[in-house]
């Protein structure tokens, strides 16, 4: 909730002509509104990407404590820092992104998982990463123990499937 929210929360609470209108005892009215005042400073974690998240953990137990340093493009390829992370950085709006991540906190963005078939009357049409072989293969619709079945798009990327989010005959499906 931000400043004004509250303000205007609290004059139609107060106001006797709104339908919100109730007849709260003072004391209530006041320990509620300290209540939710006081929540005006808390700040609210942000949300970032994995890669981010792990490289301000990294600075902040083995490199530096200083943000600025952490955010210097120049210091993320002397670390051996991925190319996403620096493009992703000089971005003015990740900078501030990645301030209030650094000074207030943290989630990680869920990243979104597809799931790739072939189309068609096809037996193993499902794409799966079989951990046990280590490689991708087309299988059956069944599950397999030890498959991953779910991929993001930079798995797909990485492992030379990026071809599949524009080739007609898959099916790429975002699934939670």
């Amino acid at each position: 909730m931000n400043k004004q929210e509250l303000i205007n929360k609290y004059k139609e609470l107060w106001n006797e002509h709104s339908p919100f209108y109730e007849p709260i005892p003072y004391t209530s009215m006041v320990e509620l509104f300290l209540k939710e005042l006081k929540q005006l400073d808390e700040p609210q974690p942000v949300k970032v990407p994995q890669f981010v998240a792990d490289w301000i953990e990294v600075c902040k137990e083995h490199l530096t404590t200083s943000l600025y340093t952490a955010m210097n493009p120049n210091f993320m390829k002397e670390n051996n820092q991925s190319f996403d992370l620096i493009l992703w950085i000089k971005k003015t709006s990740n900078q501030d992104l990645f301030a209030r991540a650094w000074l207030d906190g943290y989630e990680v963005e869920k990243e979104k998982r597809y799931l790739v078939k072939i189309k068609g009357n096809i037996k193993e049409n499902t794409l799966v990463y079989g951990e046990l072989l280590e490689r991708y293969f087309f299988t059956k619709g069944f599950t397999l123990g030890n498959a991953i079945y779910h991929h993001t798009h930079k798995e797909l990327e990485e492992a030379d499937f990026g071809w599949v989010f524009d080739c007609e005959g898959v099916e790429v499906q975002e699934v939670e």
